[in-house]
């Protein structure tokens, strides 16, 4: 997927994520803030990036801002970024590209 503008999915309510996503620079260039950071850093980067690659994104900027968020949770606020920032409107195919 070609991402054409920036898109923010989610909220910084507890339990939640907000992701910010723009198009890149060639790469994937991801920064995590999170309050859990310590025990579930490296799992938060997996899933972010693991979606990202289901969906087929390889060039964007990503920044995600974690209040303790489920990895569900995390994929579909991911998810929802990249389709907002490819211009779709209808028709998404929600979770089928990230379904393992």
């Amino acid at each position: 997927m070609k991402l054409t503008t920036p898109a923010i999915a989610g909220t910084l309510e507890s339990s939640d994520a907000q992701v910010t996503i723009e198009p890149g620079d060639g790469t994937i260039d991801l920064s995590i803030h999170s309050t859990v950071m310590a025990q579930y850093g490296r799992q938060i980067r997996e899933t972010v990036l693991e979606t990202m690659e289901r969906l087929g994104v390889n060039d964007a900027r990503v920044s995600v801002n974690d209040r303790g968020a489920l990895d569900c949770t995390i994929r579909a606020r991911v998810e929802c970024a990249v389709f907002r920032a490819c211009g779709q409107t209808e028709n998404f195919p929600w979770g089928e590209a990230i379904r393992s």
